[in-house]
């Protein structure tokens, strides 16, 4: 669809007689917070349309909490086209739908359906009630067959539906693609066609939004129908996870710290500005539908959480919220630059601003990713998705001439827990997807040293118009171990402005951010190699012709994702009772668990890291069946080999 197309596809807005019910008539969030979604509450109808009256095309884009920007889109649209998108997901028997509707009027039910398709009949599965505010209606049902891809449709009154299908888990595919986009500019209006096409020309079994939806921060049931509208042919028929970043709550930058409240300019004393109840809407309408949260506790003030995990086609995904319990650095370590998240400061130590206590991931996500590792049930690779990098590979910010050491936003502070969040992920060899960073990188971290740590892709901005980003060396030159023929001039080793190793392998910096086909817009595209046990990150620029960034597509091995090197072997195991064992070596003199994996044989040889003595616990699906204490490690070839039956 074109743009002007898409613009002028939803009907304009109509002045309605309405009564409006007594619930409706509050403000919704409360008096300290008259600004937030304006467009889609109370006399919505008369509001909208008196702003059309006044005249189009005024708004700005991004919300500025008055209230009072210009209609984002028409909402008073058709009666039988209230149901504007919905987004599904499925997980161990359970689909979970969350359906996004218009705008109701109060004449009309607050009940939306749930039909699925069997053989030639549709079948009403379940009700649910539509929200206000907010207009969206979930829909959970149990004892779901992911065997079979069924017709699904969702339902508002007699004419009113929309139409897609739940696709089957696709065990018995080879390669599972994962979509991996975020950053999507409210300031480029329209459709989002070219990326839509692409995609449903790649077919991917699964969409990742990994945050920012939406830019417009005090009006997200508008905006979220916006971005609705311009993904919808896309999520209709395929699994989407969708969580959300600091914009999609209102802010420029977040660090959730358990949930407090923020009450600083800019937030970086930790919490959340808006409503806890604005919060917890957004949270609804972008994450309700995924797998339930393994650890639902509130955190402060009432603020859900939804970490959790997803499997895909035997692919295990760790969904985590890497802002909501990170902490504020205002208050805590000590100021180097006119704000409390920036440094510039060249000659400043690293090491103080990595001050004990200091939160990243948080407990609860840590325990989470500790289980998690544990348990390889219906996994035969893992991968762990967040909204931004554990690094700032970056060096230009907003603009090609403002050069920013360090920014305390990105996942690389605090150090302390980015290191033992890195551990958790190599663990299980894992890679890590992120958004975010409106600038497209492949790199592989270093935790104790360059390369040791496990691979991240950072999927371009999807429309880069907000806050463009360069990866550009001061010297102009590449990093030690720079990328054997690659295109781009600075890859290769180096540190970021908090001290943290990484290695460089491609990034994809705008030409010219003025120009919409110049700008670096994009999306990522991640293979999951089954058989081969390799992984793919392809990286799409908006325009393209069919050809990728430069220095994309790279091939990494799964394994690869631990870069420690082995210096010593434990004793081969030859396991009888499963082809594909898991098996978990723990060091003896501390207790750590070095990785849990399944293997790909029933022969594996566990490489180790330092001399000594090592457990090792085998399962079929967990490390749980069998336990070898005490084994010794040595030459690889001199420590025999372990018969062991699970």
């Amino acid at each position: 669809m074109k743009r002007r197309a898409f613009l002028q596809s939803v009907p304009a807005i109509a002045a309605a007689s309405q009564l409006l019910p007594a619930q409706d008539a509050a403000p919704p969030f409360g008096a300290e917070f008259p600004m937030l979604d304006t467009q889609t509450t109370g006399e919505w109808w008369n509001r909208a349309a008196g702003a059309a009256a006044k005249g189009k095309g005024k708004a700005k884009g991004q919300g500025k909490g008055k209230g009072n920007q210009a209609p984002i889109l028409d909402l008073n649209v058709p009666r039988d086209q209230v149901v504007c998108f919905a987004l599904y997901t499925h997980e161990r028997g359970v689909l979970k739908v969350s359906a996004q509707l218009y705008p109701l009027k109060p004449d009309e039910t607050r009940e939306a359906r749930l039909e699925i398709k069997r053989g030639d009949e549709w079948k009403e599965v379940a009700k649910a009630e539509v929200h206000y505010p907010g207009w969206d209606a979930h829909f959970r049902v149990e004892g779901w067959d992911n065997t079979q891809t069924v017709p699904y449709r969702v339902r508002h009154g007699e004419k009113a539906m929309y139409e897609g299908s739940i696709r089957r888990d696709p065990m018995d595919k080879q390669e599972i693609v994962v979509a991996s986009m975020s950053c999507n500019s409210a300031r480029t209006k329209g459709g989002r066609q070219e990326i839509v096409q692409r995609l449903l020309q790649q077919d991917p079994d699964l969409l990742f939004f990994a945050g920012d939806q939406t830019y417009h921060h005090t009006e997200h049931t508008a905006g979220w129908l916006e971005f609705g509208l311009q993904f919808r042919d896309v999520m209709r028929d395929r699994p989407t996870i969708c969580i959300p970043d600091d914009h999609d709550v209102g802010h420029g930058n977040l660090w959730g710290e358990d949930g407090k409240q923020s009450t600083i300019p800019g937030d970086a004393d930790g919490g959340y500005r808006y409503a806890v109840s604005y919060v917890n809407q957004v949270q609804r309408q972008q994450s309700w539908h995924l797998p339930d949260a393994v650890d639902p506790a509130l955190v402060e003030r009432g603020i859900t959480v939804y970490f959790t995990r997803m499997r895909v086609g035997g692919i295990d995904f760790a969904i985590l919220e890497d802002r909501k319990f990170k902490s504020g650095p205002a208050g805590k370590i000590p100021q180097m630059g006119p704000r409390p998240d920036h440094i510039n400061d060249e000659k400043y130590d690293p090491k103080t601003i990595d001050l004990p206590g200091l939160q990243l991931l948080g407990e609860r996500q840590m325990k989470f990713l500790g289980d998690w590792s544990q348990d390889w049930s219906g996994a035969q690779m893992k991968s762990v998705l967040s909204a931004t990098a554990f690094c700032g590979a970056v060096h230009l910010h907003g603009k090609p001439d403002n050069r920013l050491l360090a920014d305390l936003d990105c996942n690389g502070w605090p150090q302390t827990p980015r290191n033992e969040a890195l551990r958790a992920i190599r663990r299980v060899r894992a890679t890590h997807l992120c958004g975010d960073q409106h600038l497209a990188v492949t790199l592989k971290h270093g935790i104790d040293a360059y390369g040791d740590g496990p691979y991240g892709f950072t999927s371009p901005a999807l429309v880069n118009t907000i806050y463009g980003r360069w990866w550009h060396p001061k010297d102009e030159q590449p990093g030690a171990n720079s990328v054997p023929g690659s295109p781009l001039p600075w890859t290769g080793d180096f540190k970021d402005g908090l001290g943290n190793p990484m290695s460089i392998i491609a990034y994809a910096n705008p030409e010219d951010i003025q120009d919409e086909k110049k700008r670096a817009d994009g999306h990522g595209l991640v293979r999951f190699n089954k058989k081969t046990h390799e992984v793919t990150f392809e990286c799409w620029p908006r325009f393209s012709e069919g050809q990728q960034f430069p220095g994309w597509p790279i091939t990494i091995r799964n394994d690869d994702n631990d870069g420690r090197k082995p210096v010593a072997w434990l004793p081969e195991l030859v396991i009888e009772g499963t082809d594909q064992p898991v098996i978990s070596v723990i060091a003896d003199k501390d207790g750590e668990v070095l990785y849990t994996i399944r293997a790909r044989t029933n022969r594996f040889q566990p490489p180790v890291f330092a001399e000594g003595a090592y457990t090792v616990k085998i399962g079929k699906d967990r490390p749980d069946a069998q336990t070898l204490a005490g084994l010794k490690a040595g030459a690889k070839d001199g420590v025999g080999s372990k018969a062991v039956k699970v």
